[in-house]
């Protein structure tokens, strides 16, 4: 397993960074997608409505593939190392994306286009599956204990990067180009750049030391689905339902607001996107100053805070994009957006420290990517149909708030991890 010389924690920290933006470009671009052309492109004989709630279904889909990837792959990491994870996701989300920008429409092929994007989807989601287990575990594991936020986080500054990357190609793209050249070949553009992309998160990452944590464990797990099932079951669901706050929210902003705001009231999807995507930056720019907090107060009390904060911010949020206003649109998203990073900021160090090394790359992904289900999944199907009567979509806040408080009620559930630092002894 020692086949590379022990790196340094900023180039490794650098490296994970970069492969998740990469992994996470790849699964964003196709949610923005979905909002904008695939339901037209590939559900052309539906609705308005009912063709955007299919191509949100296939949306959803990498979201039910996500525990299968990080069941996958967690059995990888934990009978094998977390190196080979970061590799094996990055390739397999990597070829899948570029493939969906090369699937023909519903005019060229009928029926098999949509179940084309079905497969692919669910491809893309088992890669990035197996991703995040690889990628925080490798930067979590190697980090000094009374670090572990801080260093854990850089990780979690990838999916920003990732999702500013896809929605500025398809920002610059839907401002330069006509309406006809967009859904002609324009929207295909950025699921082809995937493969330039994962090409050099390959090269960085080739050169990875293996886990320290995992170097360590004697006797590996020989199933550890099985262990974690057997043993952890309880802490998995609680760490799903916990974290399906985040992706209910962070979904609900990204995904259908967009969607929402292009198609009921009328804002230009330029407008849109710029909206959402400054609300991301500072999310971004946030992560590793509240994962420092993490590392002083504990991970548990940041995420009860940010979890009661989007419980009393859903409304509001809801009431601020129903304006059409871009400045109270962008203030509405900015607070969802630290709500949601005051909890998953520290959710990188939290989630592998609950687990025993010999299963944690399974337990900690397969909680994590349930919760993806629970409420990333979900949330652009349930609220798309929910919001599709006149007037403000109250019923959008109020089941965003309801996932709020259940996520709530499982963060309270959950001990407190941070590393509690031995008290020198006075000397006299």
């Amino acid at each position: 397993m020692r086949t590379t010389e022990q790196p340094s924690l900023p180039r490794l920290a650098a490296a994970s960074l970069a492969g998740t933006a990469i992994e996470f470009y790849d699964f964003f671009i196709y949610g923005t997608a979905a909002a904008l052309v695939l339901g037209p492109l590939f559900f052309p004989t539906f609705s308005p409505l009912a063709g955007t709630l299919a191509a949100f279904a296939t949306f959803g889909v990498g979201f039910v593939a996500r525990p299968l990837g990080s069941v996958l792959f967690g059995h990888v990491g934990d009978r094998r190392g977390r190196r080979p994870v970061l590799i094996g996701s990055l390739l397999l989300t990597g070829l899948a994306t570029v493939a969906v920008g090369c699937v023909p429409t519903y005019e060229s092929i009928g029926i098999a286009a949509p179940l084309l994007l079905l497969v692919l989807r669910f491809v893309q989601g088992l890669g990035l599956g197996g991703e995040w287990g690889g990628a925080v575990l490798l930067t979590a594991e190697h980090a000094p204990a009374e670090r572990r936020g801080l260093w854990s986080s850089f990780p979690q500054i990838g999916p920003p990067i990732g999702f500013l990357l896809a929605n500025g190609i398809m920002l610059a793209l839907s401002a330069t180009l006509t309406d006809a050249q967009f859904a002609a070949w324009g929207w295909r553009v950025p699921f082809w750049a995937a493969g330039v992309l994962a090409a050099a998160g390959l090269a960085l990452r080739g050169s990875l030391a293996e886990s320290p944590d995992f170097l360590r464990v004697r006797e590996h797990a020989r199933v550890p689905l099985a262990e974690v099932v057997r043993d952890h079951w309880r802490l998995v669901l609680l760490t799903a339902g916990a974290l399906a706050v985040g992706y209910a929210v962070f979904y609900a902003v990204t995904t259908w607001s967009l969607a929402y705001g292009v198609e009921r009231l009328g804002v230009s999807r330029t407008v849109m996107l710029a909206c959402i995507m400054a609300a991301v930056v500072v999310k971004g720019a946030l992560t590793p100053v509240v994962a420092v907090l993490g590392d002083r107060y504990g991970r548990r009390p940041l995420c009860l805070l940010g979890c009661a904060a989007s419980a009393l911010w859903m409304f509001p949020m809801i009431a601020l994009l129903s304006t059409g206003q871009p400045l109270l649109m962008f203030l509405g998203f900015l607070v969802a957006m630290i709500a949601f990073i005051t909890m998953f900021a520290v959710i990188a160090a939290y989630l592998p420290e609950l687990y025993e090394p010999r299963v944690r790359c399974t337990g900690a992904a397969v909680g994590y990517n349930v919760g993806g289900v629970l409420g990333g999944a979900l949330t652009p199907i349930v609220a798309t149909a929910v919001a599709h009567g006149d007037g403000t979509p109250w019923g959008v806040a109020a089941y965003l708030t309801g996932i709020a408080v259940v996520s709530l009620g499982c963060f309270a559930l959950l001990p407190e991890t941070r590393p509690v630092r031995e008290a020198v002894p006075a000397t006299g």
